[in-house]
């Protein structure tokens, strides 16, 4: 059943790469309406990653949380990389690991705009990775916009806190627990708090 389920959505994938699909569009930041005749295409793929995902969250070990999550990403996890279940993301095709990076448990990622979290960084439990939102209008607001996150290296995301959309954390910076970032955060610099705030230099 689980074969037949992955060699359906590796068929729609392929035919999909020849043309600038739903996927392309919100990457590029594109507004996408609800009403958008490619919409449906978003909760097929949601639902392979949620089938995807209950394999590797039933997971007994790292290497195959490792296998399952290169499955879901398309692309190898390298062995340096530690993720604890449970473990959430809705697309996962645009979530881009580097090396050596720890990943606590109940990390929630939504990748539709493109999430990269480069070398050495550490993620506490509870962190929320979004890289989606919507117009601000509401008679525009049911339409997805992707705007890309960037974990630089070296960083460190604090439990509980939440990175919002086209956030960039950079290198070697700490995101306090429980902080909810909103703005690029600069290289060796804690911020903390509600919206977040750089309290000192490392």
């Amino acid at each position: 059943m689980k074969v037949s389920l992955y060699h359906r959505f590796e068929v729609e994938d392929m035919s999909a790469k020849n043309s600038n699909n739903i996927f392309e569009r919100i990457l590029s930041g594109e507004v996408v309406p609800f009403s958008d005749p490619e919409y449906y295409k978003l909760p097929e793929q949601s639902e392979r990653a949620i089938a995807i995902l209950v394999d590797l969250n039933a997971s007994k070990t790292i290497e195959d949380i490792r296998q399952h999550l290169g499955k879901l990403i398309q692309s190898e996890v390298d062995s340096t990389t530690t993720i604890y279940t449970p473990f959430s993301v809705n697309y996962g095709k645009n979530l881009k690991l580097g090396k050596n990076i720890f990943i606590n448990q109940n990390c929630q990622i939504l990748d539709l705009g493109g999430v990269t979290i480069d070398d050495d960084v550490m993620v506490g439990p509870r962190v929320n990775l979004l890289s989606e939102t919507h117009p601000i209008e509401p008679e525009s607001r049911k339409a997805l916009i992707g705007k890309p996150i960037h974990i630089k290296k070296g960083a460190w995301i604090g439990a509980g806190s939440t990175i919002l959309p086209g956030v960039t954390i950079g290198k070697n910076a700490i995101v306090a627990a429980g902080a909810v970032v909103s703005k690029d955060v600069p290289d060796n610099t804690v911020v903390g708090g509600v919206p977040a705030k750089i309290i000192k230099n490392i």
